[in-house]
Formats: structure tokens, C-alpha cells, sequence
């Protein structure tokens, strides 16, 4: 299991933990995998916070951070910058937010004195920069990953040079050859299985089609991977290693409210969807009123990235304040092996179980071919 990959970032395990609590990332890390802190829901000084805190838990272990700068977005070039939450707050149709108001109301979900306290996220070149100034000033920040689109030159450049390595997430063979030519380090793969923001091509297929067209840029897989068994699939594939995301909403360290804990829980494999309803591009998520009220033929489409955030983000943020009210409309971004999810397990547990289990299959493998050519 242990490569050249882990060497280079100085990890025992190429298990890699996309997740937005710090809790759970200095656990992974700690685990001997790597911990990937999501940083778009952060504004620069509250991501300082966060990374200071990583610093002090993670001993001499590294970790990651993930950050959203999309390769296209609304008004991506016509918005002068200075302006940018201003110009693209005056492209929402009234008719959207009145729309999102009312599915809250239908619900009983209380509002938030004030509203939420920032519409536009680091869903842009321009509000992700001050992240990456921030990541760039911790050393133990080994990776950084852009999780929409091949980040841009100067970010690449900067990464490098503070001796970091810059990777990205991909949905399609096309994706992925951009990201390898702008020089990226590592192309994580995400089948249509994935939570968050996917493509609509199985990993099974959309694996091995990568791996051969960016080699020898080392891959990890990612989407649908909840096991050991599944690694050893993907590393059988190729995989450099693997990006997993779900499997960390339901350990002991997440800070998930009890409603949306017992949400993830109950989840089938058949409970997820692609919706545009929160972020504005397909986005794999838990399936419920807010994603059904959005497809449904008579109301308002969904916007583009970032404006339908900018809509979505008063439900997001209720949500945080008043999950059981919540409840049955709130943004649960996940992928479909959330229904292998159905206990609540400590970090590392999950991450050594992962490493047992994978060996317990590749030794399997080896049994069956010594059978086959006895």
C-alpha cells in the first residue's frame, strides 16, 4: 500500500480525507493518511484559525487543504472584481429568492436576524485568493487541491513554490489531460458515484480511462470508495490512491448536528441525487424537498455557480442554525456509498479498518491466482 506518493507527502497510507471539520483531519492524519480540510465555507481569518488549530494537532504529520476556484462561473468575464458580489448580487432574478423563501417558510424554518453573514463564498478566482495566501503560510500544508475546474497558473506556481503539491479534482478524461498540462501533481478521478460535484461517468469506467491518459501523473480515485475492498479495486485499476469523502460524515469527531447525523445514517445508496439546487452545477446530495421543490417543472431553475449559492446559502445557513427544523431541506452533500454509513465509528478506526481490510483482499486476489495457476 505504501508508495512513492506517500513518500513525497510523508504519509503511511495513501488514504486521502476530503472533509470540513478540522477535527476529523487531524484525526486522519494522525491515522497515517491525509487529512484535506474543505476551506470554501471560510473566510480568510476563520481559515487562519483553522489551520493554526491543524498545526497544534497533527504532531509532525501533514495535511491538505481544499479549496473552490471554478474554471467557469457567471459573469466570470465580464465582472470587474471590486465589484464582484455587488454585480453578480444584482443578476439574481427576485423571483429566485422569493422562490427559496418560501420552501423555508412551507417548512417552518426560522430565520437568521440579519441573514447569513456572507452570500459569496471562495467560489471564485477572486474571494479564493485570500484563502490561498493563508494555506501558503502553513508549512504543514502538504497538498492542495482545487476541487472544480484546473486551478489557475499563478496558483500552481505558488503552490510549488512553497514546496507544496497542487492537485485537482476531475470528471472526464478531458479534465483531466487540462489539469496534467497546466502541471498538476495529482488528478483525483471522481466517478458519477461521488458526493459533491461530479460528472455523470461511473468510476469503474471513468478510472482506468484516466490513469491511462495522464500517466505517469499518479491518480487517485475517488467516488464511491467506503472500504478497503474498493481501494484495493482502484489501486488494482492503477490508483496512486484514493480520495473519499462521505465516509467521514458519520465518525465520532464530525461535527454533525444529531438531525443530519441520523439523516446520513438512514441513507440508502438510492437516496442520493445530482442536483444544480444548492451550488448551481451537479452537485451529488442527499435527496429531499429543497432538491425536489428545485426540479420540479413549473418552478424556478436553478442558477449558475456562484449565483445559485448566493441564493441557496440563507437555507444553508438556517440549516447550521436549526437543523431539525431543517431537517427535510437541508444541503447533505454525499456520495452514494453514504449507505454503507450506518454507524457511528471513531476516526481511525475507520482508517485502519480501511488498511485491514484492503490487505485481507489483495491477499485474497493472491490466493485466487496461485489457484488459477497451480
Amino acid at each position: 500500500m505504501h508508495n512513492e506518493l506517500c513518500d513525497r507527502l510523508g504519509i503511511e497510507f495513501p488514504i486521502f480525507a476530503f472533509t470540513h471539520c478540522r477535527d476529523v483531519a487531524a484525526a486522519v492524519s494522525n491515522a497515517g493518511g491525509l487529512g484535506v480540510l474543505g476551506a470554501v465555507g471560510f473566510s480568510a481569518d476563520e481559515l487562519e484559525v483553522e489551520l493554526g488549530w491543524l498545526d497544534e494537532h497533527v504532531g509532525e504529520n501533514p495535511y491538505g487543504v481544499d479549496i473552490v476556484i471554478p474554471g467557469k462561473y457567471e459573469g466570470m468575464d465580464e465582472i470587474d472584481p471590486v465589484k464582484l458580489e455587488a454585480e453578480l448580487r444584482a443578476m439574481i432574478p427576485e423571483e429566485h429568492r422569493t422562490f427559496a423563501k418560501k420552501i423555508l417558510a412551507d417548512h417552518g424554518v426560522p430565520e437568521i436576524e440579519g441573514g447569513p453573514r456572507r452570500e459569496l463564498l471562495g467560489w471564485t478566482a477572486a474571494t479564493a485568493a485570500p484563502l490561498v495566501e493563508v494555506i501558503l503560510r502553513h508549512p504543514k500544508v502538504k497538498l492542495v487541491a482545487n476541487a472544480l475546474g484546473t486551478p489557475p497558473d499563478d496558483v500552481i506556481a505558488q503552490v510549488h513554490e512553497h514546496g507544496m503539491l497542487m492537485a485537482a479534482l476531475a470528471g472526464s478524461v478531458k479534465h483531466a489531460l487540462n489539469h496534467k498540462a497546466a502541471g498538476v501533481d495529482i488528478v483525483i478521478c471522481q466517478g458519477s458515484e461521488g458526493g459533491g460535484h461530479t460528472g455523470d461517468v461511473g468510476s469503474i469506467v471513468l478510472w482506468p480511462e484516466v490513469i491511462d491518459a495522464v500517466a505517469p501523473t499518479p491518480v487517485l480515485a475517488a467516488g464511491g470508495v467506503g472500504s478497503g475492498r474498493q481501494m484495493a479495486a482502484a489501486m488494482v485499476l492503477g490508483a496512486a490512491g484514493v480520495w473519499t469523502g462521505s465516509l467521514w460524515l458519520t465518525v465520532e469527531e464530525a461535527d454533525v448536528p444529531p438531525k443530519q447525523m441520523e439523516s446520513y445514517l438512514r441513507a440508502s445508496s438510492r437516496d442520493t441525487i445530482r442536483s444544480r439546487s444548492f451550488t448551481g452545477k451537479p452537485c451529488r446530495m442527499l435527496k429531499n424537498d429543497w432538491t425536489e421543490a428545485w426540479e420540479a417543472p413549473d418552478n424556478p431553475k436553478p442558477l449558475g455557480m456562484p449565483l445559485q449559492m448566493m441564493v441557496a446559502i440563507d437555507c444553508v445557513s438556517r440549516g447550521h442554525a436549526y437543523p431539525e427544523e431543517a431537517r427535510d431541506v437541508n444541503f447533505n452533500p454525499c456520495g452514494q456509498i453514504i449507505g454503507r454509513a450506518t454507524q457511528v465509528r471513531r476516526t481511525k478506526d475507520v482508517v485502519l479498518g480501511m488498511v485491514e481490510e484492503y490487505i485481507e483482499a489483495t491477499e485474497r486476489l493472491q490466493r485466487v491466482n496461485e489457484g488459477t495457476t497451480a
